[in-house]
C-alpha cells in the first residue's frame, strides 16, 4: 500500500496529542510511539467505517489513553489513513513532535497484518525484539494495534496496516539504531503505552541492547568503550569489528551488571583516561555532573611513587585530563601512573563481576598509557 509522507485532512485544532483519561490530565506522562501508531490505525479505520474524529480512545497493557488524532482522511471504500503527532512531554525524547500515521486497507481474510513504511526501520541484526528482515515495530505495539483494530472490524474482516513516520529516517540518526542493526528510520517501541519522564532510564535499555546484539552474533569478548571517541580509537588501534564494540555512555555499572546477567565473559575497558580513571574510584556513574575526582585520583597515585608536592600541586590545578598528562609526561611517571591506575580499575571491577577484564586507558590521540 502506498504511504504518504505530507499531512491529509483536516488539521486537529487540539494542542496535545496525548491526553491520559480523566484521573490522568494532569500528569506529566506522555504517549509511546507504539501508543501513537494505534491510534493513528484505529482513526483510519474509522475514516472508513464512521468518519473523522477528533480523538480515539485505545487500550494499552497499562490502561485506557484518549489520543487525539492530528489528521485522518477515507482514500476508498476500504481504506484510510489518519496521524498523530507525538507531542512533547516532560522528558527530552528525540521522538516527540514527529507524526506518525496508518494506512489501514480493509481485507476479506479475517488477518491482521502490519508491515512498516517510509521512516520506519527494518532490522538487520540479531538479537532484537523482532526478527532480521522484519519491521522494528515491537512486540507490544504490534498487539496493541492488532487487538484494538480487532475489536472494531466488521465481523469476518481483517486489515493491511501500514506505519510510517514521515521524518523518521532523520530522527533516526539521533538514536541507537543504526548500531543495533536497525536502518531505514526510528523503532515503534513500548511497553505499557506510556512514556514516563526518565529518559536516562530509556537510553540505558538502548544502550543495553548493544549486548545482545553482540552476543546474537557469536562475540564472547566486549570491548566497552565510554563513547563515540572511545570506539574510533578502538576500531583504529585493536582493528576489531564494529559490532564487537559496546558504547557505555556514562552508564558504566549499569552495563556491566546487564553484561552480568547475559553471561558475557570477558571485557576489554577501553577509552580516553578522563571517563576510564574514575572507575579506579570505585566511580560507576562517570557523568561529571554525578562524580569526578579526576585530579584527586591522579594527585592520588602521584604521591604513592613519590612525586614531590609541588608537581602534585601542578597536577591539581590542572584544568583537564590532557593537561594532567602532559604534566606527568615531564616527569617521567605517565606509565607508571597509569599502570597503577589500570590495575585499580581492573580490580574494582573484579570485585562486583565475575567478569575478566582488560583495561587499556589512552588519550585523545591513541596513544597507550598503560600497559596491555
Amino acid at each position: 500500500m502506498e504511504t504518504h509522507s505530507e499531512p491529509l485532512g483536516k488539521e486537529s485544532k487540539h494542542k496535545n496529542t496525548g491526553e491520559l483519561m480523566k484521573s490522568h490530565e494532569n500528569s506529566p506522562y506522555g504517549i509511546t510511539t507504539g501508543s501513537a501508531a494505534t491510534a493513528a490505525a484505529i482513526a483510519a479505520l474509522l475514516t472508513i467505517t464512521g468518519g473523522n474524529t477528533p480523538h480515539v480512545t485505545i487500550e494499552t497493557p497499562f490502561e485506557i489513553l484518549k489520543i487525539i488524532i492530528n489528521c485522518s482522511e477515507k482514500i476508498s471504500s476500504t481504506s484510510g489513513r489518519a496521524c498523530v503527532i507525538k507531542m512533547p512531554y516532560n522528558d527530552p525524547d528525540v521522538t516527540t513532535n514527529l507524526k506518525i500515521c496508518a494506512d489501514v486497507c480493509i481485507t476479506e481474510n479475517n488477518e491482521i497484518k502490519i508491515e512498516c513504511g517510509k521512516g520506519v526501520g527494518i532490522v538487520t541484526k540479531p538479537g532484537l525484539q523482532v526478527p532480521v528482515g522484519e519491521c522494528a515495530i515491537n512486540p507490544v505495539p504490534r498487539q496493541m494495534i492488532k487487538a484494538n483494530l480487532q475489536k472494531m472490524l466488521p465481523e469476518g474482516k481483517g486489515a493491511e496496516v501500514t506505519i510510517s513516520v514521515p521524518k523518521g529516517e532523520e530522527i533516526a540518526k539521533k538514536t541507537m539504531n543504526s548500531r543495533l542493526g536497525v536502518i531505514g528510520g526510528i523503532s515503534i517501541l513500548g511497553t505499557t503505552g506510556i512514556a514516563r519522564p526518565m529518559s536516562s532510564k530509556a537510553y540505558k535499555e538502548s544502550l543495553a541492547c548493544q549486548i545482545d546484539v553482540a552476543v546474537a552474533e557469536g562475540y564472547e569478548d566486549l570491548i566497552f568503550v565510554p563513547g563515540n571517541i572511545g570506539e574510533r580509537l578502538a576500531l583504529k588501534i585493536l582493528d576489531v569489528p564494529k559490532d564487537q564494540i559496546i558504547q557505555m555512555g556514562n552508564f558504566v555499572g549499569y552495563m556491566l551488571d546487564k553484561a552480568h546477567e547475559k553471561g558475557v565473559c570477558k571485557i576489554m575497558l577501553f577509552g580516553h583516561a578522563g571517563k576510564l580513571i574514575k572507575i579506579a574510584a570505585g566511580i560507576f556513574n562517570t557523568k561529571n555532573s554525578a562524580a569526578d575526582g579526576r585530579k584527586e585520583i591522579i594527585a592520588a597515585y602521584c604521591g604513592l611513587l613519590g612525586m614531590d608536592k609541588e608537581s602534585i600541586q601542578t597536577i591539581f590545578k590542572a584544568k583537564t585530563t590532557e593537561n594532567m598528562i602532559n604534566i606527568l609526561d615531564n616527569e617521567n611517571m605517565t606509565l607508571d601512573v597509569f599502570e597503577m591506575i589500570g590495575k585499580s580499575i581492573k580490580e574494582r571491577c573484579q570485585e562486583k563481576y565475575k567478569i575478566d577484564f582488560d583495561v587499556i586507558i589512552v588519550t585523545m590521540d591513541g596513544r597507550i598509557l598503560n600497559k596491555q
